[in-house]
């Protein structure tokens, strides 16, 4: 399979490449970039490890070159700033955004293409996506919680001294403010999570505010995500090329799974080789269904400002 990554050059993309490269399932990986020469040099430098990592093409490349992907993942965009919310993102990434969807349009997918979007706010631009590609909903998907996520459950393992690949916990709802904890079904090496010595009220609200806030302490210390998010993508990347039929956080758009609809935000989802083939209805605590309808409704209030100034 082949998988070109626009916004490569970046870190989140060139972090990506490096996962997918480790894992060797995708026979090509092409970086695509606004700024070419560093796209050129991430390859190279990721080229250059390949006789210690797999057997693969990875090439600097284009929209032409791009049109016989399998998968394309979406990584271009502003930078997010300290104490900046995902969705103030917006005014300044969806025209960027735009711009990458409208090429992979005129260029043309092969059929059975996966569009894939990282870049913020994930579940606004996947709705956009959505809505612009002449794709099944299914098959243009978004990062959603799934960085939320993997945050939530090895900040708890680490704090309760836990296994963290044992650890099951779900953030689902928007990526971004109003994300919501999932506790009702929250596991530990099978066991419910919320009967494990420590994991009390107040351990849960704690956690649960240092994973909101991780995303900032992370761009003050270091400028922004890179690996743990590389991670999740290659996740979701290795899912779909490998036909796991994997349960996921990811986003796309919701055409009744929780009572909702025309709306992108996570909810588990089944992801293969078809994208995102099911929403899996979970049962939750009372408290969490509202939550996730009220994430729901201010991903719509913020779509329809962004609709406004777009017709406006």
């Amino acid at each position: 399979m082949k998988a070109t990554i626009i916004g490569g050059g970046g870190r989140v993309g060139s972090n990506t490449a490096f996962c997918l490269q480790c894992a060797g399932i995708f026979s090509e990986i092409q970086l695509l970039d606004a700024n070419r020469e560093l796209a050129e040099g991430e390859a190279l430098d990721l080229l250059h490890g390949a006789s210690s990592l797999a057997d693969q093409r990875i090439y600097e490349g284009d929209y032409e070159r791009a049109r016989d992907s399998d998968l394309f993942i979406i990584t271009a965009g502003l930078r997010r700033k300290p104490d900046e919310s995902r969705l103030d993102l917006i005014a300044r990434n969806v025209g960027l955004f735009s711009e990458v969807i409208s090429s992979i349009k005129e260029t043309g997918l092969k059929e059975g293409a996966i569009v894939f979007v990282v870049s913020n706010p994930v579940d606004i631009l996947t709705q956009l996506a959505t809505a612009y590609l002449d794709l099944p909903p299914g098959r243009v998907i978004g990062l959603g919680t799934m960085l939320d996520t993997a945050r939530f459950r090895s900040l708890i393992a680490a704090e309760l001294g836990l296994a963290p690949t044992q650890t099951k916990a779900l953030i689902l709802g928007e990526h971004g403010d109003t994300m919501v904890p999932i506790w009702s079904s929250a596991t530990v090496g099978g066991l419910p999570l919320t009967e494990v010595s420590g994991c009390d009220a107040n351990f849960q609200r704690q956690i649960f505010d240092r994973t909101k806030k991780s995303g900032a302490e992370v761009i003050s210390r270091k400028g922004g995500a890179g690996w743990a998010v590389a991670a999740t993508i290659a996740q979701v990347a290795h899912a779909i090329a490998l036909d796991r039929k994997q349960l996921l956080p990811v986003s796309s758009l919701l055409e009744g799974a929780y009572g909702l609809r025309e709306v992108c935000l996570s909810v588990p989802s089944t992801v293969g080789r078809g994208g995102v083939e099911e929403h899996v209805g979970l049962k939750l605590w009372p408290k969490e269904e509202q939550a996730l309808r009220s994430s729901a409704g201010a991903l719509r209030e913020m779509l329809s400002k962004v609709s406004a100034q777009a017709g406006g």
